[in-house]
């Protein structure tokens, strides 16, 4: 291999993602590998690590695969050489910009979530403390 490929199992671990997983963006179009070794194995490049990483970082926040996908279309359609009309230019930052917002507030409801079950916890704790009769 020429270095600038990784194996399925190398990506895995960077990602902290499993194999199966993997394949399962792969399968669903999000992040095919970018070449074949001679032998068939799966072989990826370090724009296919972070755009794993984008997926991995939108799946807790509760994004769907559709979601997964429009952005990284938008990401990748800005970040390629081709010519962007000013109009479409602006459409895909207001398309990046709606997912910034949308993470926000999913992490604003997450922090929230958050303290909720930590005042949850505390009230167990204080039930369970010893000279509580509960």
């Amino acid at each position: 291999m020429d270095g600038e490929h990784m194996q399925i199992g190398e990506v895995a671990a960077r990602t902290e993602l499993s194999l199966r997983t993997i394949r399962h963006y792969e399968e669903t179009g999000l992040v095919p590998p970018s070449a074949r070794s001679q032998g068939g194995f799966r072989l990826y490049t370090e724009s296919d690590v972070a755009r794993l990483m984008v997926i991995r970082r939108m799946k807790p926040l509760g994004f769907s695969l559709d979601e997964m996908r429009d952005l990284l279309t938008a990401t990748d359609r800005l970040d390629s050489d081709g010519p962007l009309t000013a109009p479409e230019r602006a459409e895909l930052l207001g398309r990046v910009r709606g997912f910034e917002q949308a993470a926000q507030q999913r992490v604003a409801d997450l922090r929230t979530q958050l303290a909720r079950a930590e005042e949850f916890a505390a009230t167990l704790r204080e039930r369970l403390a010893p000279g509580t009769d509960g």
